[in-house]
């Protein structure tokens, strides 16, 4: 497979192992029974999620599940992710492997109301969001890979002495403050996923 469908079959999972992530219209999504997909991304395309996420390389990727309907108008896709990652350590930047097993859930309301006011709180289920006139496999795949990496990866016996800056009277600035892969951190913080140095 090689692009984009419409109408996925009705009886198969729909594979994928060519830098060209599969989506699926809504329009075109049964009503009735699941669309089932398998997503195993070529070298080509899994270099290019690892240049995308500040990975050394990612050797092995597949996304495998389905996308429910759910009443009238709404979808879950459901999958599991496998990966074998390689990161740059945080500390001295060398090769950590990592092996991630996840679930991954996204519930796409067609309904959909932004909340208001100034202060917005985080929503108990982060998994929901408006339901797209197309799902993206690939970014899909991207974004689950970005929150279930480490944050802040260590190779064996790297340690990191904690040293705070800070000009008299001011909040003292941490090395966490300071560190590297911040892109990493900005996508999981804007998924929902942040999280903290171990």
């Amino acid at each position: 497979m090689t692009g984009h469908s419409d109408s996925p079959p009705d009886d198969g999972i729909r594979s994928a192992q060519t830098s060209a992530a599969p989506s699926f219209r809504v329009a075109a999504l049964s009503s009735r029974k699941p669309t089932r997909f398998d997503l195993c991304p070529d070298r080509a395309a899994r270099a290019a999620m690892a240049a995308a996420l500040g990975l050394i390389s990612l050797p092995a990727f597949r996304l495998k599940g389905e996308i429910v309907p759910q009443g009238a108008r709404d979808f879950t896709l459901q999958a599991r992710l496998e990966a074998e990652a390689v990161q740059p350590c945080s500390v001295t930047l060398a090769p950590v492997p990592v092996t991630l097993r996840e679930e991954v859930l996204r519930r796409y309301v067609a309904d959909w109301q932004e909340p208001e006011g100034d202060e917005v709180e985080m929503p108990e289920d982060d998994s929901a969001e408006p339901l797209p006139e197309v799902i993206d496999l690939g970014t899909v795949a991207e974004e689950a890979l970005a929150l279930a990496l480490p944050l802040y990866p260590r190779a064996p016996g790297a340690e990191l002495g904690e040293a705070v800056f800070a000009p008299p009277g001011a909040e003292p600035i941490r090395e966490a403050d300071l560190k590297p892969f911040a892109s990493l951190a900005a996508l999981k913080d804007k998924l929902g996923g942040g999280g903290t140095e171990p």
